[in-house]
């Protein structure tokens, strides 16, 4: 999750502050002393007759943009302090002139105090959604550990509502002694709006993968939760998979969502399925087609590479209107951890982009564990991840 202000760094969602923000709260804390400053060397060059003493007033404006209400109040009273000497350097205290400026930096002050008030009590806000956003987030979407044997994994999530940062893009992984389970998936619209019915299919999801005989069953108790707690046709694309320890294989049931690609050998080829299957949330509509929902098996093995991706990542554009070429995944994935190869693969979408992307995305790339990785793990770290 990918973007020069917040950054989201990782699986987990750590986030990192860059340091131009820091150097802008800088400026901003000081413009309004620098400003009053030229204030008065100006006047004190041209003289009383210019009537540059009510542009003093600008201090305690601009000083309302990035301070507190006291402080604000106090870069106010040096403003109409300093009004005050200048009048008197210039003789003129008592007159109508002075009496305006008086007036214009008390009433900028005013209205500065206000909307400083008004602004951190805005931000206090702001800062609680946040905080539930990132709580609601790691409940949602939760790290998915790098190595859930017979798969090394990593994914990467960008929500279209950046405030938020939590939509309508999922995925989770799930690892039992014998086999992972994983999903990833899109809910109709974006953004918040989202959030609610994919909370419902990871719930679903969670729960059926630990005892589920297969992927169509799961499909099917997801689909089950979907009837009873989402909003009539309201429908969810999703793409399961899973892999059993010992085989050379993953099993992938798609539920109309776009197809996976299989990098190997330096090549990029989607996993093309005759009939991707009917999507979540529609069963009630189409019956007959809910229940032919039939898993692929794809041969897995050393070197190859998957990569599932939400149309976030396949709909993205560049300022031309083209969409970004799933073709360039095999480069950006050749080399480095599971981690690092998505990281580039995020940056080259953004960057092809060229913004910050208008639709929540999702990636999760899987890996068969390296034979040399496997033998030289500790007992401990071939414990699942979650049991």
């Amino acid at each position: 999750m990918a973007l020069s202000r917040t950054r989201r760094s990782g699986a987990g969602g750590l986030l990192t502050q860059e340091p131009g923000p820091a150097r802008h709260r800088v400026f901003l804390a000081v413009l309004p002393f620098l400003l009053m400053g030229v204030v008065v060397v100006v006047c004190l060059l041209a003289g009383p007759s210019e009537g540059f003493i009510p542009v003093l007033s600008l201090g305690p404006a601009l000083a309302s943009v990035s301070r507190r209400a006291r402080q604000t109040a106090l870069v106010g009273t040096l403003a109409l302090a300093l009004g005050v000497f200048l009048s008197a350097y210039d003789s003129m205290t008592d007159s109508n002139r002075a009496l305006i400026a008086y007036v214009t930096i008390l009433g900028v002050t005013a209205a500065g105090v206000v909307a400083s008030a008004i602004r951190q009590r805005q931000e206090r806000e702001l800062a609680e959604v946040r905080a539930v956003a990132e709580v609601a987030q790691q409940v949602l979407l939760r790290p998915v550990p790098d190595q859930t044997p017979p798969l090394e994994m990593a994914v990467r999530y960008i929500s279209a509502s950046a405030a938020a940062r939590i939509g309508g893009d999922l995925y989770e992984v799930i690892s039992t002694p014998h086999r992972v389970r994983f999903i990833v998936g899109d809910v109709q619209g974006k953004g918040l709006k989202a959030v609610r019915p994919a909370a419902v299919v990871l719930g679903a999801f969670r729960e059926a993968a630990f005892d589920a005989l297969d992927l169509r069953e799961i499909a099917a108790r997801i689909e089950l939760s979907l009837q009873h707690q989402a909003a009539e046709e309201e429908f969810v694309t999703v793409i399961m998979g899973q892999a059993v320890a010992g085989e050379s294989a993953v099993e992938i049931l798609n539920c109309g969502h776009p197809q996976p690609l299989l990098l190997r050998d330096g090549a990029v080829t989607p996993i093309e399925d005759q009939d991707p299957g009917l999507v979540l949330g529609l069963a009630s509509l189409a019956p007959d087609l809910a229940s032919k929902r039939t898993p692929l098996t794809v041969p897995f093995g050393p070197g190859d590479q998957m990569l599932f991706y939400t149309d976030g990542v396949s709909e993205a554009r560049d300022k031309t209107g083209t969409f970004y070429p799933l073709s360039r995944c095999s480069a950006l994935l050749a080399a480095g951890e599971t981690e690092s190869a998505l990281a580039r693969l995020e940056g080259d979408v953004t960057q092809y982009v060229g913004h910050a992307l208008e639709d929540d995305a999702a990636m999760l790339l899987i890996r068969p564990v390296r034979q040399d990785t496997a033998d030289g793990l500790s007992p401990e770290r071939l414990v699942p991840a979650r049991t």
